[in-house]
């Protein structure tokens, strides 16, 4: 079954931090055979930021950890444990959590990287919300942070217009009300793990990311459809029942193909691609806290959380406001 037992949990607080340097379509201009209506019509994205030089994904995880933290009025010694989704780790070790479970002064909580393409940080929560339904941990810190800019291959138009950097995290907590998460599922097609990758170049001294952005978008249109009114049976509902939906930020035009062939109107989700470009497994968490501040959620609502990423992973969580 996909629903949580035990304690239920809520969201406390979230919080985000994008870098300030801007790159826009027009900038592509500059560098690719491209232009600002090729790129927009085909990805929904006019802008996107990346980490400055001596930013590392542990910096930007760091100051979105820091606003969920206040906004949820705790302090760093209340948190358990620190989970990170990211792609784009500083290093490979130490993690990019260590990093950040030190940095806050987190001196009580463990620390993990999880590494699943753009559901990192779908995983994390689902993780998070487990392990506190269950008595393990109280107060756990999951966090979503991206740096691409250096594993982009800047002459690859069909990759490098797509993706940006950014950082987005969420405090998640026992919850003393009617706020909780019902259930999750999260699921992995491995014969498709070549869709998407990191790469050595010639050299053998640098990696770039590679998609097959075709197969990609059939693989999405094709399986998360049916993935999402499976996942939802299983919870007793239907999809179109679900009040807000946030929805990894991959591509205006793949979100539209879902929504449509589950027959749900796309005013029932909030978009940001156009302001960031596809954050990876920063995406949900920076669109989560965006949605709340927004307030496009409201009391009671149901929200059904969606992303998928390389490997290829996919998952789902539903939670009632």
């Amino acid at each position: 079954m996909s629903s949580f037992k035990g304690r239920p949990v809520k969201i406390a607080g979230t919080g985000k931090y994008i870098p300030d340097t801007v790159m826009t379509n027009a900038d592509f201009e500059k560098i690719l055979d491209t232009n600002d209506k090729w790129i927009f019509e085909r990805t929904g994205i006019r802008k996107r930021h990346f980490a400055s030089p001596d930013e590392k994904c542990s910096d930007l995880a760091y100051n979105a950890a820091v606003a969920a933290l206040e906004d949820a009025g705790m302090k760093a010694e209340d948190i358990d444990m620190v989970l990170v989704g990211t792609n784009s780790p500083d290093m490979i070790f130490p993690s990019v959590s260590c990093i950040v479970q030190g940095r806050i002064g987190a001196a009580k909580a463990g620390a993990m990287d999880i590494l699943a393409g753009c559901t990192g940080s779908l995983s994390a929560m689902s993780v998070a919300v487990s392990g506190i339904a269950s008595g393990v941990w109280n107060n756990v810190l999951v966090i979503g942070a991206e740096s691409f800019r250096n594993i982009m291959d800047w002459t690859d138009r069909s990759t490098c217009i797509l993706f940006g950097d950014g950082a987005g995290a969420c405090v998640l907590t026992v919850s003393d009300g009617d706020a909780r998460f019902i259930g999750a599922k999260l699921l992995a097609d491995g014969t498709k793990h070549d869709l998407i990758t990191l790469e050595k170049g010639e050299n053998e001294t640098s990696e770039s990311l590679k998609m097959k952005g075709n197969e990609v978008f059939k693989f999405v249109n094709t399986e998360m459809p049916k993935f999402i009114k499976s996942f939802c049976k299983e919870l007793k509902m239907e999809p179109d029942k679900v009040d807000f939906w946030i929805f990894h930020q991959a591509n205006a035009r793949i979100i539209a193909g879902v929504f449509k062939r589950l027959n749900i109107s796309v005013d029932k989700t909030y978009m940001n691609l156009e302001m960031y470009g596809n954050t990876s497994a920063a995406s949900l968490m920076i669109t989560l806290h965006e949605a709340l501040d927004s307030g496009c959620i409201k009391k009671g609502d149901k929200v059904g959380f969606v992303a998928f990423g390389a490997g290829m992973t996919f998952g789902a969580l539903i939670y009632e406001v």
